[in-house]
């Protein structure tokens, strides 16, 4: 697998810099209750005054309001938001993953629509993937659009949608022609306004009571064909693209990253033996994957899709946030109190509770893994 060495230029390092620089200014460590990656609370005046620093909408070419910076520049603004436990959650999908999907496929009025005001801060997204009877076999929907005077007539259903109850809009994956020999065929992606009749948003409690996902039922929603994403039938082959951008980034190995950082301050290595080494130990596996990750954004900067690549830092980065969980637990000795005054064992009860979903969004441990042994026994 090619994952090469990066470096990055001095202009590189300097965004680093200010971006620090910002965060010490507008969250003073000890004026903000900072969250797990980006699982993080959504702030839409914090996602508006990142936007006017330039980083929202970081890759989105300037034409379409955006400041056309590459992958890179992107890896480092997030991964310093997500270190600091930021309160990124309103714009995180529509940034990340909603935007360059709309610039690689969307229609130039879709562009000129929603482009701009995803680079603003001010536009929010959601996805619509996962079904109640199809889990992370996302060729198994059953969610179904039908052909309507001036649109499409969508019936079905979505869970797992994070941020629903708050974000604008959600793109949908979903059949726009009978099911046939081929599940990957007759599939499309349309982009449905949450607020739209038909439409039922549902909290799915996590068991702290906190609400991040939902289920969305639909109900004969129109969505005119204005709205249909790429070409019909083309869903299947853009959302597995899409995914290079999911799987890859800081956000699956950064999640767990500020219970280490929080414990070293709270508690230094302490004298009980093998602390030091445990830490030392996870934060060595913490940089090798950062640097594979970093890698797949160079290549994504050169316009190369590493799927593959993707894959494997999603499996390794979520099982790293996984074990931190369970280590920092172990170290600690008894089980933490969400509401503890200390930051480090309230962040760590909140990693207990939704550390089992790491390693299933964006796909499963074992899809992951079965992408990266088809490529691997191919390459033979």
């Amino acid at each position: 697998m090619p994952f090469a060495p990066v470096s990055l230029s001095p202009a590189q390092e300097r965004l680093r810099t200010e971006v620090r620089e910002f965060l010490a200014q507008e969250l003073p460590r000890g004026s903000y209750r900072p969250g797990l990656g980006m699982n993080a609370a959504a702030s839409p005046e914090f996602s508006r005054k990142l936007a006017g620093r330039g980083w929202v909408g970081m890759t989105i070419p300037t034409e379409y309001g955006g400041h056309g910076l590459g992958p890179v520049e992107r890896f480092i603004v997030v991964e310093e938001l997500l270190a600091a436990g930021a309160p990124v959650g309103a714009h995180w999908i529509a940034d990340r993953q909603t935007g360059p999907t709309i610039l690689a496929y969307g229609t130039e009025a879709q562009r000129r629509r929603f482009l701009p005001a995803i680079a603003r801060g001010e536009c929010y997204f959601s996805l619509g993937m996962s079904e109640p009877d199809a889990g992370s076999d996302l060729a198994a929907v059953r969610t179904a659009a039908t052909r309507v005077p001036g649109g499409w007539s969508l019936t079905g259903s979505k869970i797992w949608t994070s941020g629903a109850h708050r974000n604008h809009f959600f793109a949908v994956l979903c059949r726009t022609s009978p099911l046939g020999a081929d599940r990957h065929e007759g599939l499309s992606q349309l982009l449905v306004d949450l607020s739209a009749p038909g439409l039922t948003v549902s909290p799915i409690r996590l068991l702290d009571g906190s609400h991040h996902f939902n289920e969305v039922v639909f109900d004969e929603v129109f969505v005119p064909d204005d709205m249909v994403l790429g070409e019909l039938g083309s869903g299947w082959h853009q959302v597995t693209s899409e995914l290079s951008y999911e799987r890859s980034g800081p956000d699956r190995f950064l999640s767990s990253w500020l219970l280490l950082e929080t414990f070293v301050r709270e508690h230094g290595t302490g004298p009980a033996p093998g602390v030091a080494a445990t830490i030392g130990k996870l934060t060595a596996r913490f940089w090798g994957i950062r640097q594979l990750s970093l890698s797949v954004a160079r290549a994504l900067e050169a316009g190369q899709g590493r799927p593959v690549e993707a894959a494997m830092v999603k499996d390794l980065g979520t099982g790293f946030e996984q074990e931190v969980a369970a280590v920092m637990h172990e170290v600690l000795g008894y089980d933490p109190l969400p509401e503890s005054s200390s930051l480090f064992e309230s962040l760590l009860a909140q990693a207990l509770l939704v550390a089992p979903s790491y390693t299933i969004r964006g796909g499963t441990t074992e899809v992951l893994r079965t992408i990266a042994a088809r490529a691997l026994g191919s390459s033979r």
